[in-house]
């Protein structure tokens, strides 16, 4: 899958980002949305393959979204056409996007028929770690035992790690007791996926993500954290009567369940990549000049374990165009 797919994704991301982020600063979540929804689904269906949406993050705020079960790619019949499973995030952190703020990204992810939990679109409550504490966390213990863990395994005082929380009110209590513990905090505006990859990735400054966030982005998480070696648990958690209630239909009962990486994120074939709309501490974002754009792109394969940074430019004119080094 990665020979015949794998970079492709890399146009199909870069491709929404260019088109979210020609509406930055603009003040209109769903012209945002859409206009990266649009893109995305666009370049998907050129690519010769039986793909299938199984998380469409745009579901739970009822914004222009690839909804959950529709078929994107060629379709086509015949040897040599891979059928997929497909999580999507057109636009992580609309809001960063509209307002001009930072790390706001656009997201794949790709796994064989199977391969990647289809999540209800309510919430998860998440530990995520790279690999240097993955098997010493618990999302049953509390957040002092978790981060006294974490420290341990990086082999560092509580006060020399960072955690990234969600900046919500549900999670007063949490940053609170976080704070106690010592450990220095990243309040995160809005989207919980590049925080969570980058807390497997040395470097960053995150060393952990807690607290509750959108269970698409969760499962989004969990694929670029089976190819990068990092662990995630999560519980799914209804703030509403109405996602009771969806949970119900989709028939969870069990909100105790608790689901590790590869519940979330089975298959053996995963793709992710994940190109930057605005300026973010994982990715640049597009930087538009005159007659052209760069992007700056993460693709991670777990069938052959490379992680790429892919620094694109993209010549968007046919006038003699400008190129800089840096």
């Amino acid at each position: 899958m990665e020979k015949a797919l794998g970079l492709d994704l890399l146009r199909v991301t870069e491709m929404a980002a260019l088109a979210a982020a020609r509406t930055m600063g603009c003040g209109n979540k769903d012209f945002s949305d859409q206009k990266a929804t649009s893109s995305l689904r666009e370049e998907l269906n050129k690519l010769p393959m039986r793909g299938t949406i199984v998380i469409g993050e745009g579901e739970r705020d009822e914004a222009p979204m690839l909804y959950v079960g529709e078929h994107v790619g060629t379709w086509e019949e015949g040897a040599g056409i891979i059928e997929v499973d497909i999580a999507v995030d057109p636009l992580e952190n609309t809001n960063a996007t509209v307002n001009g703020l930072n790390n706001a990204i656009a997201a794949i992810a790709m796994a064989e028929r199977g391969g990647l939990l289809h999540a209800p679109d309510v919430y998860m409550n998440k530990i995520v770690v790279g690999p240097t504490a993955a098997g010493c966390i618990d999302i049953n213990a509390s957040p002092t035992d978790n981060i006294h863990a974490i420290a341990k395994a990086y082999d560092r005082m509580p006060n020399e790690i960072v955690i990234a929380v969600l900046d919500r009110d549900r999670h007063k209590t949490l940053i609170a007791e976080v704070r106690s513990t010592g450990a220095r905090i990243k309040l995160i505006p809005d989207g919980d996926l590049s925080a969570g990859i980058a807390a497997a990735m040395r470097g960053t400054g995150v060393h952990a993500v807690l607290g509750i966030g959108g269970a698409p982005e969760g499962v989004l998480t969990a694929a670029a954290l089976r190819c990068l070696g990092g662990e995630m648990q999560a519980k799914l958690v209804a703030l509403s009567a109405a996602q009771t209630i969806r949970l119900q239909e989709l028939g969870v009962n069990d909100q105790d369940k608790i689901y590790n990486t590869e519940d979330l994120a089975p298959g053996n074939e995963l793709i992710f990549a994940a190109t930057g709309v605005t300026p973010g501490d994982l990715l640049q974002g597009v930087r538009f000049f005159k007659g052209g754009a760069r992007t700056e792109t993460l693709i991670i394969s777990m069938q052959s374990r490379k992680v790429r940074f892919v620094d694109t430019i993209h010549l968007l004119s046919h006038d003699r165009v400008k190129v800089m080094f840096k």
